[in-house]
C-alpha cells in the first residue's frame, strides 16, 4: 500500500505572523524586511498584496518601492517566528508522530497510520488547514502525495490556503506540463543547463535519457530524473530521530595547496556557509567547532572548541574556526584539505543565551535575517544561485 504524506506550508509565513500584530495593514501590501531604515534592505518575506504587486522575496528594498509605492515594510521577530513553529509541529503532531520539519514554516508528515483515526490523507490536511486558521490565525497550504517530493511539490500547487492531491493517476496530467524549474532541487542554474538539452518542462525531465541526463548534471540528473517519474522513497524522519544527528560538517580537497590565511579564509567561507545552512535545515545549532585539517604528506591534524552561545550562522562559524586554526597551524604551511565541523548540537527552538549588549543580539538577528534569506534564495533557484563575495574569482576550486 502508497504511503501518504503530506507537506504543510504556512503561506507567507513571516508576514503573516507580523501581521497578526498590526490586523490595519492586514489588506495593504506588506513586506517584512531586514532593515526597513536603509534604502538597501532585503525583503524577507511578502504578503498576498505585495506579492500581487510583483514585489519578490530578496530583492532589495528600493527595487521593491519603486515597484510598489505604497508598501508598508516591517521589521523581523525571528524568536516570535521559532515560537509559531514549535507550535505547529505540536499540532501536527496530534495527528501523528511521524513529523519531519523541512524549514522553519515547512513540515512533512507521514499520515498513513492515521487515516483509521482522522480520514484521507486530503480530510486530515484540510482539517489542520482549519485548526491553523482558526487557532493560530494563520494560512498554510498543503500537498498530499505517496511520496515526500510530490507532497512538496503539491503544497507549491494552490495557494493560498488550499490543499491539492497529487497521485499516481494525476501527476503526468498536474505536473508534467509545469517549466522544468518548478521541479523540487531544480534550480536556476540546473533548469538553463537542462534547457541546452530540450528540457524545458518536467515531463521532459522525466523522458531524458539517464546517460544524456548524467553526462549533463552528474548523478544529480538521474535522480531528478527518478524524482520528476514519481520515484521517491524517502522516508519522514521523526523529530526525535532527526535530533539524533551529532555533527554537521564539509571538507574540500582544493585544486592547489592552501597557503597563507587568505586562502584558508576563502576555503571557510564556503564550508562555513554550507554547514551552516544545513543546521538551518535540521534546525539545530552549533556549541562547538571542530577543524581537520591534511597536510601534503596526507596527515591529519584536528582541533575543536566550543562557543560562548550557539549558534547557526556561517560568520561565527568561520571566525571561530579561524582563531582555532590560528592557534596551532602555521600560516604558511601548505594545506592540502579542511574540514569544518559544527559539533555539540542544540535544537534552535531551545532557549538561547543572549549577550548582555543590545547591539549584539541585533546584529545577530540581523544576519540570522540575511542567511535565511540567502536559504530562501538557493531553495528556490539552486544551491550556486548566491554567495559570499569572498570565494568569487578564487582559484583554489571552490565554485560560487
Amino acid at each position: 500500500m502508497d504511503r501518504v504524506i503530506l507537506h504543510c506550508d504556512i503561506n507567507s509565513f513571516f508576514a503573516s505572523v507580523e501581521l497578526l500584530d498590526h490586523p490595519e495593514l492586514r489588506d495593504m501590501p506588506v513586506a517584512v524586511s531586514g532593515d526597513p531604515e536603509l534604502r538597501h534592505g532585503i525583503i524577507l518575506a511578502k504578503n498576498q498584496a505585495a506579492k500581487a504587486c510583483g514585489v519578490v522575496t530578496a530583492e532589495t528594498v528600493w527595487q521593491a518601492r519603486r515597484k510598489c509605492p505604497d508598501l508598508v515594510l516591517l521589521p523581523p521577530h525571528h524568536e516570535k517566528y521559532r515560537e509559531y513553529s514549535r507550535r505547529l509541529n505540536r499540532l501536527y503532531q496530534e495527528y501523528t508522530d511521524m513529523v519531519e520539519p523541512f524549514s522553519i514554516d515547512e513540515s512533512w508528515l507521514d499520515v498513513t497510520a492515521s487515516q483509521t483515526l482522522f480520514g484521507s490523507g486530503t480530510q486530515i490536511a484540510d482539517r489542520i488547514r482549519q485548526r491553523v486558521r482558526e487557532e493560530l490565525g494563520v494560512t498554510l497550504s498543503a500537498g498530499v502525495s505517496y511520496n515526500k517530493i510530490f507532497a512538496k511539490m503539491g503544497s507549491e500547487y494552490r495557494k493560498p490556503d488550499a490543499t491539492t492531491e497529487i497521485t499516481r493517476d494525476n501527476y503526468q496530467q498536474l505536473l508534467w506540463p509545469m517549466p522544468v524549474n518548478e521541479m523540487f532541487f531544480v534550480g536556476f542554474a540546473t533548469a538553463e543547463r537542462l534547457k541546452t538539452a530540450d528540457i524545458h518542462t518536467i515531463g521532459d525531465l522525466a523522458l531524458a535519457d539517464a546517460r544524456t541526463l548524467e553526462r549533463l548534471l552528474g548523478k544529480q540528473g538521474p535522480l531528478l530524473r527518478s524524482y520528476a517519474r514519481g520515484d521517491d522513497d524517502s522516508p519522514v524522519r521523526r523529530y526525535d530521530q532527526r535530533n539524533k544527528i551529532k555533527s554537521v560538517g564539509n571538507g574540500i580537497t582544493f585544486r592547489r595547496n592552501l597557503t597563507g590565511e587568505d586562502d584558508i579564509l576563502t576555503a571557510l567561507t564556503r564550508l562555513s556557509d554550507t554547514v551552516a545552512g544545513r543546521l538551518r535545515k535540521y534546525q539545530l545549532r552549533a556549541g562547538g567547532v571542530r577543524v581537520d585539517i591534511k597536510d601534503t604528506q596526507l596527515k591529519t591534524v584536528s582541533r575543536q572548541t566550543q562557543l560562548t552561545h550557539p549558534t547557526n550562522l556561517a560568520d561565527e562559524l568561520r571566525r571561530t574556526a579561524m582563531e582555532l586554526i590560528r592557534s596551532f597551524w602555521p600560516s604558511q604551511k601548505p594545506i592540502r584539505l579542511i574540514t569544518l565541523t559544527a559539533i555539540s548540537l542544540c535544537d534552535e527552538t531551545g532557549e538561547e543565551q543572549l549577550s548582555l549588549f543590545r547591539e549584539e543580539n541585533a546584529s545577530r538577528e540581523k544576519a540570522e535575517s540575511v542567511e535565511r534569506t540567502m536559504d530562501a534564495i538557493r531553495s528556490r533557484f539552486g544551491d550556486n544561485a548566491i554567495g559570499f563575495g569572498q570565494i568569487i574569482g578564487n582559484d583554489i576550486g571552490i565554485d560560487l
